[in-house]
């Protein structure tokens, strides 16, 4: 049933993609902050029960949805299956903006793919500003989002659909990775005082200035610190087997090395690090971010001007040289997506042969 339930909702997807602003997403908003406001007073345990109380929610309600429908037919089971890939999964969450900044390339507006650029990464990051990027870096900026995006709707939910039973993997992925997004980078509702805090939770000042350190030193806040730690956890093992995917389906050597050599780094986001390098390495361009460049070829002032928060990496001996990402790189990037896909895809289909022929 799961193969089937996956090719289906791709195929849905495709037909008729998901909104952006869809009533499911703004009721996930609504509930993620409505919950942060009544249960968070500052320290990081109330992120914990917040996190514990949405995901177990969303979980609990797929299992009993899923329990009431096998009941009454198997084909209700598929249909929910269907439901909960098409919410989770799919292309059409990141590959229209990636697609509005190709076509501008290759109309040689480099002005409108910077506004187009500039709508999509402030989906995530209000402050984001491309209007100074010369090509090469907006096709940067580009690319090293869709391997992230292709990972985050693509690769991380199909991964636990692949290990769960049911349809509960695809939803505890993304919400985990919908509440890292929405709660550790401070689009909460603000926290309470300290005055609040210590009546609603009887918590002393000096907790909540040790709780504020720890959060500060992940670089969230405090009520998502958990949020993200658990998302981290989540992505740890699909984050790498996308990335073998990529090294798979694309120049393998060049791969694996970029890998091995963003692995020995330490600090920052090591997830989105060894993604990244790899995904360059398989497409033979540099899509590692400036701090991450700089800190990988020896060069710690100028990476610690950038990033101080990534250990460095001086004697090294990293010296692969990847081309400047252009429009062609676009292309290239959208291939090795699709690629990577169809190996999933079919990793998949093997495994659901395999389970009917062992029974």
């Amino acid at each position: 049933m799961g193969f089937v339930a996956l090719v289906l909702a791709l195929l849905l997807e495709q037909l008729r993609p998901l909104p952006g602003g869809n009533a499911v997403h703004q009721a996930a908003v609504n509930f993620a902050d409505w919950l942060a406001h009544v249960t968070d007073a500052g320290r990081l345990r109330h992120g914990a029960l917040g996190w514990v109380v949405a995901v177990g929610s969303a979980v609990l309600a797929v299992v009993l949805a899923q329990w009431v429908l096998s009941a009454i037919h198997p084909l209700l089971v598929l249909a929910l299956h269907v439901a909960v890939l098409y919410f989770t999964l799919g292309f059409r969450q990141f590959s229209h903006a990636f697609t509005e900044i190709q076509l501008a390339l290759a109309a040689n507006d480099p002005e409108g793919a910077r506004q187009a650029l500039q709508r999509w990464m402030r989906q995530r990051d209000p402050a984001f500003d491309a209007s100074e990027l010369s090509v090469p870096g907006l096709c940067r900026v580009a690319i090293a989002h869709a391997l992230i995006g292709a990972h985050r709707y693509v690769f991380g939910p199909l991964f636990w659909y692949m290990i769960l039973p049911g349809a509960i993997g695809p939803v505890l992925y993304r919400a985990a990775q919908f509440l890292a997004d929405r709660w550790a980078q401070g689009a909460a509702p603000a926290p309470k005082t300290v005055a609040e805090a210590s009546v609603l939770g009887r918590i002393v000042q000096g907790d909540l200035v040790a709780d504020a350190a720890t959060a500060a030193a992940a670089g969230v806040e405090p009520y998502g610190w958990f949020a993200a730690k658990a998302y981290r956890l989540l992505d740890w093992l699909p984050a790498r087997l996308a990335a073998a995917g990529f090294a798979i389906v694309g120049n393998f050597e060049d791969a694996i090395y970029c890998w091995r050599s963003a692995a020995a780094l330490k600090g920052g986001d090591e997830q989105r690090r060894i993604l990244l390098m790899t995904g360059g390495g398989a497409l033979g361009l540099r899509l590692a971010d400036p701090a991450l460049d700089a800190q990988l070829r020896g060069d710690d002032r100028v990476a610690a001007d950038i990033d101080p928060n990534v250990s460095s990496a001086s004697g090294s001996g990293f010296d692969w040289t990847g081309a400047e990402p252009d429009a062609n790189g676009l292309r290239s990037a959208v291939g090795l997506v699709w690629r990577s896909v169809v190996l999933w895809i079919l990793l998949f289909g093997m495994l659901t042969i395999a389970n009917w022929l062992g029974r």
